[in-house]
């Protein structure tokens, strides 16, 4: 299952690869450099906290169109991502401190983002799902931990189901239905069901749901990860 998962996942970077290569191409014509296009991305994460942290500031509780906008912005920013890898290998630009560079600013992307989408969920007293984001935090950077501290023992780990792509996907995808469903149903929409005290859903859970759920998938992928490193590291000893 993880193998065909695996496989999947290839196919459908490779098919994505074949779409923005065009783009790619007309980055490195202009004479952007990997490490540039990795810089570029990390400053359109800095605008995404920017603007959850407007958002928490100016915007109402149920008016939820900067959630929204961070949305589409996240996933722009994590385009950025695949194209950095693509610009550096058509490019012919590879090189050990770029793949540095890039981890290092993802790890800072991911971090600003969240600290972006922390601050806008504390803001708006969604305190709960507050703790969800921090977790997810938690998650995210352990899954890169593990991945670097193990192959730093000899032993390449990239498998789990949250890998960065996924989560930028994830999150990416739930503001953005999030900002656009509230413009339809309304952000102050709650759904009661009978005989049930509390709210069972509201427009905001497009969004805080997915991250709950995210922050419990990703500390299964690291855990997954760890144990992985131990049964190559105990395979080494033997």
């Amino acid at each position: 299952m993880a193998q065909q998962t695996t496989t999947l996942r290839t196919q459908m970077q490779l098919g994505i690869y074949r779409v923005i290569d065009p783009f790619v191409k007309v980055l490195i014509k202009i004479g952007l450099t990997p490490n540039a296009v990795t810089l570029i991305g990390f400053i359109l994460n800095i605008g995404v906290a920017a603007i959850f942290i407007f958002g928490a500031e100016e915007g109402a509780r149920d008016d939820f169109s900067e959630v929204g906008w961070a949305g589409g912005l996240i996933l722009f920013a994590g385009l950025f991502d695949m194209l950095d890898g693509q610009v550096a290998r058509l490019g012919n630009m590879k090189s050990v401190f770029g793949a540095l560079f890039d981890s290092v600013l993802d790890r800072y992307s991911e971090l600003i983002m969240f600290l972006g989408i922390c601050y806008y969920l504390v803001a708006q007293h969604y305190f709960l799902s507050s703790i969800f984001a921090f977790v997810a935090l938690i998650g995210s950077m352990m899954v890169s931990y593990v991945r670097a501290r193990a192959e730093g023992l000899g032993v390449e780990i990239k498998g789990g189901l949250m890998q960065r792509p996924e989560r930028v996907v994830t999150i990416g995808v739930c503001a953005l239905a999030c900002g656009i469903s509230a413009q339809y149903i309304g952000g102050d929409y709650k759904l009661f069901i009978p005989g049930i005290k509390y709210h069972v859903f509201e427009t905001m859970s497009i969004f805080t749901f997915p991250i709950t759920i995210l922050a419990v998938l990703t500390n299964l992928t690291a855990f997954r990860r760890l144990m992985d490193a131990k049964k190559a590291l105990d395979g080494a000893k033997n």
